[in-house]
């Protein structure tokens, strides 16, 4: 599945930032916080194609919101109100022109945002044969 593969590059890129320590300058900060955005979008994305996958017909037409709402529901994530905060940071990218913004979300993601990444990375990749090509129906709750 492509999103899913995406995804897992993306996440992939995304611990970089553990390379990393303030002070950054511009061009890092830049970066780190794009890393962020684009993992965070190919996760939303992932949650979607699995759960449509699965048969989840509310998933087809899903704003991120809820995408996360309904990957919550069906047990695919575990923790919503950092999956929603990290929407939220995701909705102040734009803004990251500010030193204080992007900093919030560089500091977010290192300490929150990349596990809930890597669980997500665990719960799908354990539903997931990559030999295969295709999903197992065993770690949430299926349609």
């Amino acid at each position: 599945m492509k999103k899913f593969d995406n995804y897992y590059k993306a996440l992939d890129n995304l611990k970089q930032i553990e390379n990393y320590t303030e002070p950054y300058d511009t061009v890092t900060e830049t970066g780190l916080v794009a890393l962020f955005e684009i993992c965070f979008e190919q996760s939303w994305k992932a949650m979607k194609e699995v759960l449509e996958y699965h048969g989840y017909d509310d998933s087809k037409t899903g704003s991120p919101r809820m995408i996360i709402k309904l990957a919550f529901s069906a047990g695919m994530i575990k923790d919503e109100e950092t999956w929603l905060s990290a929407l939220s940071s995701r909705n102040d990218v734009p803004h990251s022109y500010n030193e204080e913004i992007a900093l919030g979300i560089i500091r977010r993601t290192s300490e929150l945002f990349f596990k809930i990444f890597t669980d997500l990375k665990s719960a799908i990749g354990h539903s997931y044969s990559s030999v295969a090509g295709r999903f197992l129906i065993d770690n949430f709750i299926c349609l």
